[in-house]
């Protein structure tokens, strides 16, 4: 089985990419194009012609939306890397003489936008905001592939959990330092998943031709900020009584506080648990003491 993947380096890039070597697949990283001036967002004319097939794509790369507060020009960046990188994809693979079984591409909750306390699966309405706005246009640039009969699943990830990186990694030092607490209300939800669910779920997807169109990549117990917080805490060992109002953080991060920090996303897994999936990690004390441990 061959398989070609973006984002290679990222958090779930490499964890997938080690997954599929140890089941035997063969897998090609597509890299970005560093010498065509602009004009290529992929360097594809890397792949030769006797290399452009495979069984399957997973599309995973996308500029980091939380390095930092946005800037008109960090929200043109995080924009152009999904829309433009995946509109190129699609190109490219749209032109391949055989074409691959299924394209599964990165998506995220934030395509619900902030829903408070209500429960959304999969058929919920795109939000409002900026991330709502990336999400929803990510996810139409697929169409093309749908229209050429290839299966297509939009993989709309939460916040991922994993001893090497992502928003974990963001939070431990605060936490470590005593700093660690609620932000805001804290009754804001945060639908979350373990990186070895991810990887799982991307395996099981690739196998499972009944599935597509979009997935919500989280476990089926999502949990609020001060939930979190406190799991973090007596994961670490470390009190959590600091508080951070929502008007500083939005006075620190902006426009980023309100669609990330702020914002409240109960998304549950229908289509996963309708398809069969089992998930490996859904008790969040017991990912975050393996998480700490691989940290």
């Amino acid at each position: 089985m061959k398989t070609l993947v973006t984002g290679c380096s990222g958090l779930v890039g490499s964890a997938l990419v080690e997954a599929l070597f140890q089941q035997g697949h063969t897998v090609q990283c597509l890299q970005r194009e560093k010498k065509s001036g602009g004009k290529n967002f992929w360097a594809t004319h890397a792949i030769s012609e006797r290399e452009r097939v495979c069984d399957q794509v997973v599309h995973l790369a996308g500029e980091n939306v939380s390095s930092g507060r946005w800037s008109a020009a960090q929200k043109q960046r995080i924009l152009d890397s999904r829309i433009v990188g995946t509109r190129e994809l699609v190109d490219f693979i749209s032109l391949l003489p055989q074409k691959p079984r299924v394209v599964l591409c990165a998506s995220a909750v934030g395509f619900y936008g902030n829903r408070g306390e209500q429960t959304v699966d999969e058929t919920g309405s795109p939000g409002s905001g900026f991330l709502a706005e990336v999400c929803r246009q990510w996810e139409k640039e697929l169409e093309p592939l749908r229209d050429l009969g290839i299966r297509t699943v939009n993989l709309r990830f939460g916040m991922i959990l994993s001893g090497k990186g992502g928003a974990l990694q963001r939070m431990i030092p605060p936490f470590r330092a005593g700093f660690g607490g609620v932000i805001g209300s804290g009754g804001q939800y945060v639908s979350w998943i373990s990186v070895g669910d991810v990887v799982g779920v991307i395996d099981f997807l690739m196998g499972k031709t009944s599935v597509h169109g979009p997935v919500n990549v989280v476990t089926p117990t999502p949990v609020t900020n001060r939930q979190l917080t406190v799991a973090l805490g007596k994961a670490l060992g470390r009190p959590t009584f600091f508080k951070v109002p929502a008007f500083l953080a939005k006075s620190i991060l902006g426009q980023m506080a309100d669609e990330m920090v702020l914002s409240s996303t109960r998304a549950i897994p229908r289509v996963l648990l309708a398809a069969g999936y089992t998930f490996q990690d859904t008790s969040l004390d017991a990912v975050l003491q393996e998480c700490l441990k691989a940290s």
